[in-house]
């Protein structure tokens, strides 16, 4: 009888244990994904009676569990009999499923992060990129643009180029890129200086005006494409402007070693009408207006004429000196044949003008 009610008791105590153990093992896995499940009701469960201190614990039996997921990991057959390492065995199930519940760092996040850093090493520019890649871009665009005529079209990626300064910009290769272009430029005014040395006296001023008229025609396309560089670099760490500085290059080195050669052939060719056309002896003298205010004082009359207020203002007593002036010009121009072309032209167009209207009332007779 005691044997019977011993076998029934110990019965129903495992079944109690397998109930708890796996009631403990959903909620530990659960409980990252979703609310625990209610307990089971425990009614139905009778309570061991006069268990010592301890015994749950060191009777509970070591269950086999399956990983694949809470549904299909409960206990299959019979428990087995109670062993002496049955606490280890719960606690290496109870860590299994911690670990099943919290997934590990894939290799693919790793992958990741260090093809994230690959990508960011691969896009930095060395020193020795730049010169090798970059800088040669930049020099063959320069040279196109200092060499066209214009209206002439450059066949170059305006996109390109700004791309290679705003990114050599980006790498701390600013004060490299603006030292290269200070030489770039420098050797080719030292060509144009020594190109214009060479010139006959008739051929000097004529292509004075192309050399100054080329370079600045230049400027309006170098100084855009280094935009990025002026503003990150030459502005707030050289506190200047690249077209001052680009300017100021072509002041010293052409400039200033021809201006003592042009200005004589400047005021000769003033004092000789159509010498030189007028359109050149304007961008010439506005030129050199721009590159340095001061060389007003070599010819302020020379000036006067296609620059304002270079003067100071006439006085009512010049008047009588100013008339007489005109009228010199006047008689030059007669002596040139300026007034025998004036009449020709004028006898040309009115010529045109009859025979066109002539034309015109004949058509409008015959409708």
């Amino acid at each position: 009888m005691e044997e019977s009610m011993e076998e029934e008791e110990g019965g129903s105590y495992e079944a109690m244990m397998d109930d708890q153990n796996h009631n403990n093992w959903e909620a530990a896995v659960d409980g990252f994904r979703q609310p625990p499940p209610p307990p089971p009701p425990r009614s139905s469960i009778p309570a061991p009676a006069r268990e010592p201190p301890g015994g749950q614990l060191l009777a509970v039996p070591a269950i086999s569990v399956d990983r694949k997921g809470p549904k299909e990991g409960l206990p299959m057959g019979p428990p087995p009999p109670p062993e002496a390492n049955g606490v280890i065995m719960m606690l290496k199930s109870c860590d299994a499923a911690v670990a099943k519940a919290v997934p590990a760092p894939t290799p693919s996040s790793t992958i990741n992060i260090n093809t994230s850093t690959s990508k960011f090493l691969m896009n930095v520019i060395t020193i020795e990129d730049y010169k090798s890649t970059y800088w040669p871009k930049l020099d063959g665009a320069i040279d196109q643009l200092l060499t066209q005529s214009p209206g002439d079209y450059i066949p170059i990626s305006y996109e390109q180029i700004y791309s290679c300064v705003y990114k050599c910009v980006c790498q701390q290769h600013s004060e490299q890129m603006y030292s290269d272009l200070i030489k770039k430029i420098t050797n080719h005014l030292e060509r144009v200086s020594k190109e214009l040395q060479a010139s006959p006296p008739d051929l000097y001023i004529e292509r004075f005006n192309i050399a100054l008229g080329q370079y600045m025609g230049a400027l309006q396309s170098i100084v855009p494409l280094f935009i990025y560089m002026n503003k990150f670099y030459i502005e707030t760490k050289l506190n200047r402007d690249l077209k001052d500085d680009l300017i100021k290059l072509f002041t010293e080195h052409v400039a200033e070693k021809h201006i003592y050669s042009l200005m004589p052939l400047l005021l000769e060719a003033q004092s000789t009408p159509f010498q030189v056309t007028p359109s050149t002896m304007a961008n010439i003298v506005k030129g050199l207006y721009t590159l340095r205010p001061e060389w007003v004082q070599m010819a302020p009359t020379l000036f006067s004429k296609f620059i304002p207020n270079i003067l100071p203002p006439a006085l009512e007593s010049e008047l009588p000196e100013y008339a007489a002036q005109d009228q010199k010009l006047q008689r030059e121009l007669i002596q040139n044949g300026f007034m025998r072309q004036v009449f020709f032209f004028f006898f040309f167009l009115l010529q045109n003008i009859s025979t066109f209207l002539g034309q015109f009332v004949l058509a409008g007779e015959g409708c």
